[in-house]
């Protein structure tokens, strides 16, 4: 889908220290000695990929098919830089009780995990998970991608394929067992990971033929993964299809749904139909998991960009009539379009934050009661639009942003379990804010950027152009 750029983990190898040459002669003749010609390179690898690792804490939101608002880590993460940086990030999150964090096996940071069938490398994965327990999140783990072998690549550690089209593929279904097994591995070696999405966004799975998504293909596969990790504990939380709600311009007929529409667009039947596929054939779900953005197939933000919000509640109504009200979780959510190169920095960062507040209004109006951030943290450099916290390379950094403020008191504010509350708004403020209350908080959203004086929960304050306001009620 490419929808949140390319980020493989090809750019995170650990880099090899260089050898002496003694050290050097005796690795070859070892290399020589044990390995058959032709046969694939384990360099790196070992056969205990199940043995646990590290000293797993007590599981966070064991019980709770919920775990709140949180964020997704990305090729470039606060796992990596200056000590000082990462270390500040670390207690910055655990400061605030700890976020969710979810973190893919596979890509976004992550090595490939089993290069050689039953021959794993975790250590980028490790040092993810290490973070996350260092910061006090609960951690989340996204089973994709696959391992090449898996898909009709090359096995070996020096042969993995990081384009985006080979990352992008699925498993064969000669290998859905494989990969389940993976799954469960990934479960022994952490514990303390209760939570687990299966796949990401219906990579791989695309019937050419049919002009469709392979929905039997990826429930064939979820069904595997969800009966291995139950096999491993039962209390292990699964969820899918993480299915991309696109949609498409509401004038189109072609493949517009008739039933999930408004002025934002029309759904894209076909995607509602792989949904209502997996959902009549899954073997089970603890909670289901869509992403997508609130502008179509085209970019386009309909009326505007935050009117296009309200496709976000649609979506999260739907999915929550068609599972009977299974929790839902926003894998990922988008309210700002990328340019040709794949970058959202369009816009200032007020007009940023204004416009995701809305988004997360509007998700929470849809039902949903998780959500994850997607972090598109740099590498290096002072200018870091759309991020959480500055990049982590050198000391100075891993400082909070405005969008990590949004990020963090959404996530107290609005917990799992919330009831939320009707306020009254002015009848002359209604098109002009968004508003979000239970008993004790109210969010409300400036959509217009200039300042306005709005009267709301029956107090009347001046707000600045995309401003976004907290009141204590």
């Amino acid at each position: 889908m490419g929808r949140h750029g390319w980020d493989t983990g090809a750019g995170r190898w650990r880099l090899t220290a260089l050898l002496g040459v003694g050290a050097a002669v005796v690795a070859l003749v070892v290399a020589l000695v044990t390995a058959l010609p032709g046969d694939p390179s384990t360099e790196g690898t070992t056969r205990d990929g199940d043995r646990v690792h590290g000293t797993p804490g007590p599981p966070r939101h064991a019980d709770e098919p919920s775990v709140g608002w949180g964020f997704t880590h990305t090729r470039f993460s606060a796992d990596e830089g200056s000590d000082a940086a990462t270390d500040r990030v670390a207690a910055m999150l655990a400061k605030n009780t700890g976020l969710p964090q979810n973190q893919a096996i596979m890509g976004w940071g992550a090595d490939n995990p089993e290069p050689v069938k039953g021959r794993y490398d975790f250590d980028a994965l490790d040092r993810r998970v290490d973070f996350m327990r260092a910061s006090g999140g609960t951690p989340v783990i996204t089973l994709c991608c696959a391992p090449d072998w898996m898909k009709g690549g090359r096995p070996g550690a020096d042969n993995t394929d990081w384009s985006q089209q080979a990352l992008e593929t699925a498993p064969t279904p000669d290998h859905f067992e494989d990969f389940a097994d993976l799954a469960a591995t990934v479960a022994r070696r952490y514990p303390d990971v209760r939570h687990f999405i299966v796949w990401n966004e219906f990579k791989g799975f695309w019937n050419d033929a049919a002009d469709r998504w392979d929905y039997e293909g990826y429930t064939e596969l979820y069904n595997l993964v969800h009966r291995a990790l139950k096999e491993v504990n039962p209390k292990i939380m699964v969820g899918g299809p993480y299915l991309v709600m696109d949609s498409v311009d509401p004038r189109r007929t072609q493949y517009a749904s008739r039933e999930v529409r408004g002025p934002w667009g029309a759904m894209d039947q076909r995607v509602l139909d792989a949904f209502t596929y997996w959902n009549t054939h899954k073997a089970g779900a603890d909670f289901v998991v869509v992403d997508g953005s609130s502008y179509t197939k085209d970019d386009a933000l309909l009326p505007d960009e935050f009117a296009a919000t309200d496709k976000l509640t649609a979506v999260g109504r739907w999915v929550r009539q068609q599972t009977r009200d299974l929790p839902l979780w926003w894998a990922e959510y988008y309210v700002e379009p990328a340019d040709g190169n794949d970058d959202r920095k369009g816009w200032s960062e007020p007009h940023r934050v204004a416009v995701q507040a809305a988004g997360m209004i509007a998700m929470a109006k849809g039902g949903a009661t998780t959500g994850f951030y997607w972090n598109p943290e740099e590498e290096k450099g002072p200018d870091c639009p759309g991020c959480l916290w500055t990049p982590t390379d050198t000391a100075d950094g891993g400082r909070p942003l405005p969008l990590y403020d949004l990020l963090t008191r959404f996530s107290r504010a609005f917990p799992p379990g919330t009831t939320y509350r009707n306020v009254s708004v002015a009848p002359d403020d209604v098109p002009n804010v968004r508003v979000l209350a239970d008993d004790d908080t109210v969010l409300v959203v400036n959509t217009l950027d200039r300042a306005i004086s709005a009267q709301v929960d029956g107090r009347r304050f001046t707000m600045q152009g995309y401003e976004v306001r907290w009141l204590e009620r």
